[in-house]
């Protein structure tokens, strides 16, 4: 039984009356104490990364500290102490913040950062570093004015840390990950990719996401020949293409990717492109093209 069926029959007139179609937001939101709940989010995940669990089970971390002054020894309260930990971690925040970041933040396994309630800003260096862990759900966050960092030493967990060569300045890096889940998040004016993923990682949904003001905006799959990507699967739903992107919405690279129900609005080049064979199911999207008869290309190869 699908889960808007679920919630007809369990809610009444009143699940009745929210409901908006996307199954995401009605699994959640016509709960008007949600907040009593907040894990209740990870059963609400669709697509690949819809088996993410973030940090569910696990106990709530307050970030009551938005500064980012050491990344080998963070501040107890602070982002980066969070999401370094070894066990499942809820992480929510005190209050409004913005997080100005001096390396890559660089998680661990089996967090969630959960904005909701919140008005939280992410940008500076790197920005966020998803590499070989698994389990990670980031949640209505703001994430912009990303740039390359590194060339110096980042904690990575309570017993590591290490030197890090200069990144690329992305605003999400998925590194060889698994399960991952990005939603209700907006992403614009950084370095290199806003999402990128790559080195086989797989069971990625991206969704409801609001990407703006980009040249590349999403790059899936190391490069053509890489043939571990070829086992990548990714979804990419209801997510908003706005204004001022030029490119890569997304660039698929080998895998099989799902891209249904997202809103492109007047690319500068193209919206979709593939390479290396990937295997592109495009379902349900609005494609708005722009003025220039030069650039009406919706896919490009």
């Amino acid at each position: 039984m699908s889960r808007r069926r679920r919630l007809l029959l369990s809610g009444g007139s009143q699940s009745l009356s929210c409901l908006t179609g996307n199954p995401i937001d009605d699994c959640w939101r016509c709960n008007s104490n949600w907040q009593l709940n907040r894990q209740r989010l990870a059963d609400c995940g669709i697509g690949f990364g819809q088996y993410a669990l973030g940090g569910k089970g696990g106990r709530y971390y307050v970030v009551t500290d938005s500064s980012d002054s050491d990344p080998v020894t963070p501040r107890p309260g602070t982002l980066r102490h969070a999401v370094i930990q070894e066990e499942p971690l809820w992480i929510v925040f005190a209050a409004n913040m913005g997080i100005h970041l001096s390396q890559e933040l660089i998680f661990n396994s089996y967090k969630t950062v959960d904005g909701r309630g919140a008005d939280i800003h992410i940008n500076g260096g790197g920005c966020i570093t998803l590499q070989y862990i698994s389990n990670v759900i980031i949640h209505n966050i703001h994430v912009y004015g990303c740039y390359e960092s590194g060339e110096a030493n980042v904690r990575s967990s309570p017993t590591h840390y290490g030197w890090r060569s200069r990144s690329d300045g992305d605003g999400i890096s998925i590194f060889g990950a698994r399960d991952i889940w990005i939603d209700h998040c907006s992403l614009s004016r950084c370095k290199d990719g806003l999402i990128d993923v790559v080195m086989g990682s797989t069971g990625i949904t991206i969704s409801n996401n609001h990407f703006s003001s980009h040249n590349e905006v999403m790059l899936l799959g190391h490069s053509d020949k890489y043939a571990p990507d070829s086992g990548m699967q990714v979804t990419i739903a209801f997510n908003h293409f706005g204004h001022n992107l030029v490119q890569r919405m997304p660039r698929c690279r080998r895998g099989f990717i799902h891209i249904v129900n997202n809103d492109f609005t007047r690319w500068e080049m193209y919206a979709i492109g593939g390479s290396g064979n990937p295997t592109i199911n495009s379902q349900g999207n609005r494609y708005m093209a722009p003025f220039d008869r030069n650039a009406k290309e919706v896919s490009f190869k």
